[in-house]
């Protein structure tokens, strides 16, 4: 189990590649969802900037680990306030372009914390070769990419480049909502890759049912069982409050999560995958990256916004807390 003293010891032993999303989110709560024709009144949270790769890049600069963060900024208003945002942050992106502007995203809370995203697409999903080569990646390190990009227009573009570095880098998937929606031939070939794959609870179950065609509910040690015997390939599967689970070829066990009240999930995933990220850039094992993934994750549902991962003095703080209510 992961000592929090070890929070002193992360550093940038092995490089990050942050592919993916920076958008805006509008954010607000819902008291219910709404219905084909209804009109709801909504509370405003707040305009933030957002999206899975910049809540990982986020999580992992608050944490000290450099990271190469390719998150596209085009030309716009939405670009304008991302661009402005990250230069807050003390984050820079390694990619420009010129075909339009970033997207955006309504994100509905509901009084239990839950999230529904509704999402317009901008220059984040438009990959092409030339942009993905001018990416300098340093050999040994990882590879983060979210589901939103692989099933995006420009997926297979995106696929293609992961292929061209499966002998030099290592890569993390986030598949997030966006899972049921990658073509069967693609899903294939990214396991080809034999990634790092990270499932939350919904995305466990449709994994089990429609990949893995079991029977029944999972648990998570039938699913990593299963999993290894089809792909070979690491897997972390978190169920919440109850804490998350891991498989590699050298390790296999289960982090109990750390106890919080929960506020908002916006950007619990994404955090939980750059505390894992930074464990591992850091040299740490699987177990012991999953449990600061845990307690980076545990943080953020505690807040309100998906961009208020901790740092390393406040995690640490938290994290004693925590386990002293535990």
């Amino acid at each position: 189990m992961l000592n929090v003293e070890v929070l002193h010891a992360l550093t940038g032993r092995y490089p990050v590649c942050v592919v993916g999303a920076a958008v805006v989110d509008v954010i607000a709560d819902a008291y219910s969802l709404p219905h084909r024709g209804s009109d709801i009144e909504l509370h405003q949270q707040g305009v933030n900037v957002g999206g899975c790769a910049l809540n990982v890049a986020i999580a992992l600069h608050r944490l000290g680990i450099p990271a190469l963060n390719a998150l596209p900024l085009g030309l716009g208003t939405w670009a304008d306030i991302i661009r402005h945002q990250m230069a807050a942050y003390g984050l820079h992106s390694a990619v420009e372009t010129d075909k339009g502007d970033n997207g955006w995203c309504l994100a509905l809370v509901e009084p239990d914390g839950e999230r529904t995203f509704l999402s317009v697409s901008g220059v984040e999903n438009q990959w092409d070769s030339a942009m993905l080569q001018r990416l300098a990646l340093k050999p040994g390190g990882w590879i983060y990419v979210s589901g939103y990009q692989l099933t995006s227009a420009s997926g297979e573009v995106l696929l293609a480049w992961l292929e061209a570095q499966r002998d030099t880098q290592r890569l993390f998937i986030d598949f997030g909502p966006r899972l049921a929606d990658i073509p069967e031939a693609r899903f294939a070939r990214l396991m080809a890759l034999q990634p790092l794959v990270t499932l939350n609870r919904q995305e466990a179950s449709l994994v089990w049912q429609e990949k893995l065609m079991g029977e029944g509910e999972f648990s998570w040690q039938a699913l990593c069982d299963a999993w290894q015997r089809r792909f070979a390939s690491p897997l972390i599967v978190r169920l919440d409050s109850d804490g998350a689970g891991y498989f590699c070829a050298q390790e296999q066990g289960w982090v109990p999560a750390l106890p919080t009240e929960v506020v908002d999930t916006i950007g619990a995933g994404d955090s939980h995958a750059g505390g894992v990220l930074a464990g591992l850039a850091s040299g740490l094992p699987l177990s012991e990256a999953v449990a600061l993934g845990n307690a980076v994750a545990s943080f953020v549902v505690a807040h309100r916004g998906g961009d208020c991962a901790p740092d390393r003095v406040t995690l640490r703080h938290y994290w004693q807390q925590q386990t002293i209510r535990q």
